[in-house]
């Protein structure tokens, strides 16, 4: 395998594993299926990515999928105050690409995931 080529499979390691800790991290019972691409979107867009996200989500037992809704089997739980922190700057959400000047990042086990607005880390997390 080239330099490269490993660089790249350990980079989509990194995002399988980053979206895994987002998905034990919802804090919903049972969503539709589009609704947890959605929160997978937020790491990759790559479709064949998406799927292996998916697979493996449900082969660790963090969801269970059945006619298009996936019930979550682990709930997690991120305390704002400690697991979302924000920052100033110029940034755009990754959930809907709007321009924000105040970022909110997810600081999850194996990475941090953002930058959002406020409503859209609610969001992805399933608070609202």
């Amino acid at each position: 395998m080239t330099d490269d080529r490993a660089r790249e499979r350990a980079h989509e390691d990194d995002r399988v594993a980053l979206a895994l800790d987002l998905l034990a991290a919802l804090e919903h019972d049972d969503l539709p299926l589009s609704a947890v691409v959605d929160r997978i979107e937020t790491v990759t867009t790559d479709p064949t990515l998406v799927r292996t996200i998916l697979d493996e989500a449900e082969l660790r037992g963090i969801i269970e999928r059945d006619e298009g809704r996936v019930r979550m089997q682990r709930g997690g739980f991120v305390r704002f105050e400690r697991h979302v922190v924000t920052r100033e700057g110029d940034f755009d959400c990754l959930r809907c690409g709007a321009s924000l000047s105040t970022g909110h990042f997810l600081q999850l086990d194996t990475g941090e995931l953002g930058p959002f607005g406020s409503s859209c880390v609610r969001k992805v997390l399933g608070r609202d």
